[in-house]
C-alpha cells in the first residue's frame, strides 16, 4: 500500500496538469474550494478552504520532520545555506526583473513577485528523488527555507512589490506565520511524541498534499479563467521564464562553487520549485483586495515548476549518477 501511494505521489505533475485542464473546462469542479456557502447559525456565509488546504500541506511536511533534522541542518550549514541563499536571492530578483521587463499589470506583477519570494515547495523533495539528487539535503533545504520564509517572504515582498503598492509587512508576516509555522510545528511535535500514530499517516500525507495543491491551483484557474485569457502570452511567458531561469541559475550557481552534480541538481530543484500554494494564499490576503487577480501567477507557477521539474528529473535520472553519501557531504562541508 505504501508503494501504491508513493507511485501516485510521484505522478504529481500529471495530477497538476489534469486538475488544471479540468478546472479550465469545468470550473465548478474546483471553484467551490475558493468560496463555498456554509451555514453558521441562520446566516449563510462564504468560506474559503485555501487556507485549510495549505495548512494540510504544511502539516504533511511537519510530520516528516524530527528535532534531529534541525541538528542535521546545523551540522552542515554551508551545504544548506548555499541552497537557501540561492532560493531567496535568485528567485525574488528574477520575479521583480521579469515583472518590470514584461510590464505586467500591477496585480500580476505583485502576484509574480510574491510567488518568487516564497520558499521551496514540498514537491521539490519528490522531484529530487526522481532526479537522483540528494533527497535528505533537499528535505533539509525545504525545511530551512520554509521556516525562514516566515520572516523573509514578507520582508522581500515588501521591498520588491512595494514599488506597486504599500505592503503591510507585519500583517503579511502574521499571515505567513499562521499558515506555515503553526502547522509545521504541530506536525513536528506529533511526529516526535506520537510516532505510532503518525506512522499510519506518513504514507498518505504526500498524496493528500498533492490533492490539496491541485484543489488550490484548480480553484484559482477556474475562478480566474477570463483574467488568464485576457492576460494572454505576457503572463504565461513571464511565469515560465521565472521558473526556467530559476532552475538554470540555481544549478549553475552551485556548479560555480565547485559542487558535484547531485548537489547542483538539488539546489536547482529547490530554487526552481516554489511553494505556490503559499503564494496563492498570501496573494489572497485582505491587504491585496484591490488586486483580486494577484493569486493567478501562483496558480500558473504550480503548473510550470511541476512540468519543468518532472522533465529535468526524467533527463537527470537517465544519467545514472546518484546522490553523494552523507559522509561525503559532511567531509565537503
Amino acid at each position: 500500500m505504501d508503494r501504491f501511494f508513493q507511485k501516485l505521489t510521484n505522478a504529481f505533475a500529471a495530477w497538476i496538469v489534469v486538475g488544471t485542464a479540468l478546472a479550465w473546462f469545468f470550473p465548478l469542479l474546483f471553484t467551490w474550494f475558493l468560496s463555498l456557502p456554509v451555514d453558521i447559525g441562520p446566516i449563510p456565509k462564504e468560506t474559503s478552504f485555501v487556507g485549510f488546504g495549505l495548512g494540510i500541506i504544511m502539516l504533511g511536511m511537519g510530520v516528516t520532520l524530527r528535532f534531529a533534522d534541525f541538528r542535521n541542518a546545523l551540522a552542515q550549514p554551508k551545504a544548506i545555506g548555499v541552497g537557501v541563499l540561492a532560493q531567496f536571492v535568485i528567485m525574488p530578483l528574477l520575479g521583480f526583473s521579469i515583472a518590470k521587463l514584461f510590464r505586467l499589470p500591477p496585480e500580476f506583477a505583485i502576484g509574480l513577485i510574491l510567488t518568487s519570494c516564497c520558499p521551496g515547495g514540498t514537491a521539490s523533495n519528490v522531484v529530487a528523488y526522481l532526479a537522483r539528487a540528494n533527497v535528505p539535503l533537499s528535505l533539509l533545504m525545504t525545511m530551512s527555507s520554509t521556516i525562514l520564509a516566515v520572516a523573509l517572504t514578507p520582508l522581500l515582498t515588501g521591498a520588491l512589490a512595494g514599488t506597486y503598492m504599500d505592503i503591510n509587512e507585519a500583517e503579511l508576516l502574521w499571515t505567513t506565520a499562521k499558515v506555515v509555522l503553526v502547522p509545521v510545528v504541530a506536525g513536528l511535535v506529533l511526529n516526535q511524541y506520537l510516532p505510532k500514530l503518525v506512522k499510519y499517516v506518513k504514507p498518505v500525507a504526500p498524496m493528500i498534499s498533492v490533492i490539496a495543491i491541485v484543489l488550490i491551483v484548480g480553484a484559482i484557474v477556474g475562478a480566474k479563467k477570463e483574467a488568464i485569457r485576457e492576460a494572454g502570452a505576457a503572463l504565461l511567458i513571464s511565469v515560465g521564464i521565472l521558473h526556467a531561469f530559476g532552475f538554470a541559475l540555481g544549478y549553475f550557481a552551485a556548479r560555480l562553487l565547485g559542487y558535484e552534480a547531485a548537489y547542483c541538481r538539488t539546489v536547482a530543484i529547490e530554487v526552481g520549485m516554489q511553494n505556490s500554494g503559499l503564494g496563492a494564499k498570501l496573494a489572497g490576503d485582505k491587504q491585496f483586495a484591490a488586486f483580486p487577480n494577484a493569486p493567478v501567477p501562483a496558480a500558473i507557477s504550480a503548473v510550470y515548476h511541476c512540468l519543468i521539474g518532472s522533465l529535468l528529473a526524467a533527463v537527470w535520472r537517465q544519467t545514472g549518477e546518484t546522490a553523494t553519501t552523507e559522509a561525503n557531504r559532511s567531509e565537503r562541508d
